[in-house]
């Protein structure tokens, strides 16, 4: 077998293979980062879209016109509107968590811990409205309508998940796990209702304010189970026993 020198090639040495592999991690890198700001782009886009009308009334056609980007492009990263709104949430959901996460109180104060996180969690929602929104389908008519049931289940997951530390805190003071969980959907309920109230303007109609409503609702809900809690009456003599 004959084999012409030109056709030789050393083999390359263990640095240059060694930097090679580096130059294409870089390069993924590159990539990645790419597609990661085009699809928050996408995003924000879908943001607007869907807050000016709605999930049903949008379409990939007017998100991609919206984002600068052709229908087509869009599919490369997500392949309905529905989705485009799953990943919103999302999002969202990860920044609530992050925020309740951050308010930070000693395990051993669980009545100061439980009005921190619930603090964190109305705090994140009065202070972003399109959140509130997209958490509760505002924008779609107060129903999950085109979210599969396996993204819709996932979705409620995370939310309980960012809710859980002021579960966890009323089982610190003492709660049962039922008691805390029913405890701890009265206090969502109610800081709920205060946001639709501040975000629709009609708390004006109370002469009141939402975060001054909840803070004192979260101070009597721990002054009930918290020994310690400065404002926690002390129990009454019963006048009548013996």
């Amino acid at each position: 077998m004959n084999v012409h020198l030109d056709e030789l090639r050393p083999l390359p040495s263990a640095a240059d293979q060694a930097e090679a592999q580096r130059q294409l991690e870089l390069r993924q890198q590159r990539q990645l980062a790419m597609s990661d700001t085009r699809r928050a782009h996408v995003l924000d886009a879908a943001r607007r879209v869907f807050a000016d009308k709605g999930v049903e009334g949008a379409s990939i056609r007017e998100i991609a016109r919206e984002a600068g980007y052709t229908a087509g492009a869009l599919y490369s990263y997500f392949d309905s509107k529905e989705a485009i709104y799953g990943a919103l949430l999302a999002e969202s959901l990860d920044r609530l968590q992050a925020e309740v996460q951050a308010a930070r109180a000693l395990k051993a104060q669980p009545g100061k811990a439980l009005a921190a996180k619930a603090q964190a969690w109305f705090g994140f929602y009065a202070s972003n409205p399109r959140d509130l929104d997209l958490g509760f389908y505002l924008v779609n008519g107060l129903a999950p309508h085109g979210l599969t049931h396996e993204l819709d289940r996932t979705l409620n997951e995370r939310l309980l998940e960012a809710l859980r530390p002021c579960e966890q805190a009323l089982e610190d003071l003492g709660l049962p796990p039922d008691a805390a969980a029913r405890e701890n959907a009265a206090l969502f309920a109610h800081g709920m209702g205060l946001l639709l109230l501040k975000h629709t303007g009609r708390i004006r109609l109370f002469g009141q304010a939402a975060e001054a409503l909840f803070a004192q609702y979260v101070d009597r809900l721990v002054e009930r189970f918290d020994p310690t809690a400065p404002g926690r009456a002390l129990p009454q003599r019963d006048l009548f026993a013996e």
